[in-house]
Parts: structure tokens; C-alpha cells; sequence
């Protein structure tokens, strides 16, 4: 059986990286995998998405990507 597989990478600073990775968390967590990585004096917040179906990993990674997009936002209005 085939699968679809998308992944998300952010990079950027580990604290912002940590409140991104903490707003999606409680999303649907069996949907997605996600882990933060080392690269330089930043980091990777890597997200991976892997469903069945073409509509299913869309739609979970529309969801994820609005959730980054406001926690994102919100960090923006406090710094």
C-alpha cells in the first residue's frame, strides 16, 4: 500500500522553535511527527506528516501550519 508523506521545516531560534513545537502538541498527536535538531547556532523544527490518503495529510497539514502560523504570530506581538 502507498503512502503520502509530507514534512515542515522551520528554522530559527531553539526558544521560539520550543513555543512553536508546545502550540502544536496538542493537535492531533498521532498525526504527525515532529522533533527539534541542530543545525549551527540555530535549529530545525522538523514536522512530518504521513497518512494513507493525498486528502487526509492536507488537511492535517493545513491545521499544523495555521496553528504555527498564530503561535507564530502571538510571539511576534510579544518580542
Amino acid at each position: 500500500m502507498s503512502s503520502v508523506e509530507a514534512d515542515i521545516i522551520w528554522a530559527g531560534p531553539r526558544e521560539r522553535a520550543e513555543a512553536l513545537l508546545a502550540a502544536i502538541s496538542p493537535d492531533d498527536p498521532g498525526t504527525f511527527e515532529a522533533e527539534i535538531v541542530n543545525v549551527g547556532e540555530d535549529v530545525e523544527l522538523r514536522i512530518s506528516v504521513i497518512g494513507k490518503h493525498l486528502k487526509t495529510v492536507r488537511s492535517t497539514v493545513d491545521d499544523l501550519l495555521a496553528c504555527l502560523a498564530a503561535a507564530e504570530s502571538s510571539l511576534d506581538v510579544n518580542d
